[in-house]
């Protein structure tokens, strides 16, 4: 009898034993945001993992995203690279010079950042807590606006006003590069395209009249197209400084 229920006791172990080799390694270890040093792993971690993230990396928001608030490099919710729409024929534009630092990123890769609006400096500039890094100055992609230091310009208030309205003190934005540009200007500041809530930011600026179209040295960005089609049209119906400061 004893050895009856010794050999059945030693098969129900080892049939223990082979489901727990055979289940999945998301079943056995399960895995949070600390567990990755960036975004980027944790995202690729979590499309690797299969549908319905079983490790609820994705957070409470559902974007498709992991563990938002890690540092960058910044992974995608799709295995290519997020690229914005945007034609490459364009001709430059805008008045501000040297916003840029002089060498293109290089890669095709879209880095991406969430964080929330401390302060607006002016119309095409904020100050964004970028979670997982810290505080930055983000001079917005592909627009120009007038000065509002050193000697305001015509529109210039009026350009930081809608921008408090487009990316309100507190609001979370999104921040994303675009490879076509550098990274940062030679000031230090961020370049990057801000949207909130899915709106372009920079290029609701634009449609507004209160900003124009900038490209650094030649070099148009991704969504030039777009941003100078909204400028055609805030420029024929006289919105913004079109109507008063521009021509």
């Amino acid at each position: 009898m004893i050895q009856h229920v010794a050999r059945a006791l030693s098969l129900l172990l080892a049939a223990i034993g082979l489901t727990t080799l055979a289940a999945p390694a998301h079943a056995i270890v399960d895995r949070d945001c600390g567990d990755f040093a960036t975004q980027a792993a944790a995202q690729a971690f979590m499309l690797a993992s299969g549908p319905g993230d079983p490790h609820g990396l994705d957070g409470s928001d559902d974007d498709g995203r992991a563990c938002e608030s890690n540092p960058c490099p910044c992974g995608t919710t799709a295995p290519q690279p997020l690229v914005g729409p945007g034609s490459t024929q364009s001709s430059q534009s805008g008045s501000q010079s040297g916003s840029h630092s002089g060498a293109q990123s290089g890669t095709d890769v879209v880095r991406r950042n969430v964080g929330n609006v401390v302060k607006v400096t002016d119309g095409d500039t904020l100050e964004v807590r970028v979670r997982g890094i810290g505080i930055r100055d983000v001079r917005i992609i592909g627009i120009d606006t007038p000065e509002v230091y050193g000697g305001a310009q015509c529109g210039g208030r009026r350009a930081s006003q809608r921008m408090r309205e487009l990316a309100p003190v507190g609001s979370t934005v999104t921040l994303l590069s675009d490879p076509s540009q550098d990274d940062r200007d030679r000031y230090g500041r961020l370049l990057r395209y801000v949207e909130r809530r899915g709106k372009d930011v920079g290029r609701a600026q634009v449609n507004l009249g209160q900003a124009k179209v900038y490209v650094y040295d030649r070099t148009p960005f991704r969504r030039t197209a777009g941003y100078e089609r909204v400028e055609r049209s805030a420029r024929t119906h006289h919105r913004g400084s079109w109507g008063t400061c521009w021509r």
